[in-house]
């Protein structure tokens, strides 16, 4: 499970450091290989251990490519797919396209998503943060699975 969030630096070349309590379990689980692509509904990356990512790819690909929301899906998910591998000091490096995609700067945000990570613009995941807030407080609009959670 990946938890939690990190500020971290991106260098000039778009290298970004995984947070070394990470390492070892993408060591682990996917031998350091990962896969970031783009979050079609937020400007924001989505990082997946090699092995989480091709199980969704799988099912992705399977989508029946006639409908139009699939093959939207099937450009956007796959299309934009980067294979990467953990360098000696823990980096990977994100594509120029994929960061301009989430406006990256200087300052990002890796944020713990279990399965996966977010890779956010640190100063955009701020912002988007107080959305969330707000959102998170509005329990009248809860999914039927959310509602039946016991925090």
């Amino acid at each position: 499970m990946f938890l939690g969030a990190s500020t971290l630096n991106l260098d000039a070349k778009g290298r970004m450091a995984i947070p070394a309590k990470y390492r070892d379990a993408l060591a682990e689980c996917c031998a350091s290989r990962v896969v970031v692509t783009i979050n079609p509904s937020e400007h924001c990356l989505w990082l997946y251990p090699e092995t989480e990512w091709n199980e969704i790819a799988r099912k992705v690909a399977q989508l029946p490519t006639l409908n139009r929301q699939n093959l939207a899906l099937q450009r956007l998910l796959l299309g934009h797919a980067s294979e990467l591998e953990m360098d000696g000091q823990g980096r990977i490096l994100l594509s120029p396209e994929l960061r301009d995609y989430a406006r990256l700067g200087k300052k990002v945000s890796l944020i713990g998503q279990g399965r996966k990570f977010e890779i956010w613009d640190a100063g955009d995941m701020v912002a988007a943060r107080e959305g969330w807030l707000e959102e998170a407080g509005r329990f009248d609009d809860l999914s039927p699975e959310a509602a039946e959670l016991r925090l």
